[in-house]
């Protein structure tokens, strides 16, 4: 079987983001799970808010396009994201906007890729409204198929240990089981 190449990154670039720990601990696990694992971050990547008439001005942004490019190489993807406002984050959501802008062009089959996700929050419930849309974007907007298993981090600021582990055992199981899985079907889509 061919090892298949997982792109990993975090809906947030704010230093300390607890998203970014959980992006760092999901690119350990499909390391582990016989997995190529690129990990980036979305600051590398800076996009102006999307704007019809910016596209239709000046075309994509070459970042946008470098971006959908670079989810093309891969096989799998897993987005880890905070919950803003009981939702995604307006840079992931930008990122997003502007990479299907590519793919309406035919450049990029988001079809073919599979996708896992995973949220943080201070709260409670783990980032759980987050992931509703972020998988309604990933599943509608994209088409891409996507993992049904996510990964909530409830009460994120103490879920981690100095070493970046998770101190929650079940969640910590869980990320691993969903890691194993997004490996096994983006092996098969490498094949």
């Amino acid at each position: 079987m061919t090892t298949p190449k997982i792109l990993v990154f975090a809906g947030s670039i704010r230093t300390g983001s607890l998203s970014t720990r959980l992006a760092a601990l999901a690119a350990k696990e499909l390391a582990l799970a016989d997995a190529e694992v690129t990990r980036i971050s979305l600051a590398d990547y800076p996009l102006p808010i999307y704007n019809g008439d910016l596209e239709a001005e000046k075309g994509v942004p070459e970042n946008a396009t470098k971006l959908a490019r670079l989810i093309a190489a891969h096989q799998g993807v897993f987005i880890a994201t905070p919950e803003y406002n009981n939702s995604v984050p307006p840079l992931l959501k930008n990122a997003i906007d502007w990479i299907s802008r590519v793919e309406s062009r035919g450049a990029i089959e988001y079809r073919n890729r599979v996708f896992a996700i995973g949220s943080t929050s201070d709260g409670m419930i783990g980032g759980a409204r987050a992931l509703i849309d972020l998988r309604r974007i990933v599943q509608a907007g994209l088409g891409a198929i996507l993992i049904p298993t996510k990964i909530e981090v409830s009460r994120a600021q103490d879920a981690f240990d100095n070493s970046g582990e998770l101190t929650i055992e079940p969640v910590s199981r869980l990320l691993k089981r969903v890691c194993r899985h997004l490996v096994d079907l983006a092996a098969r889509l490498a094949d």
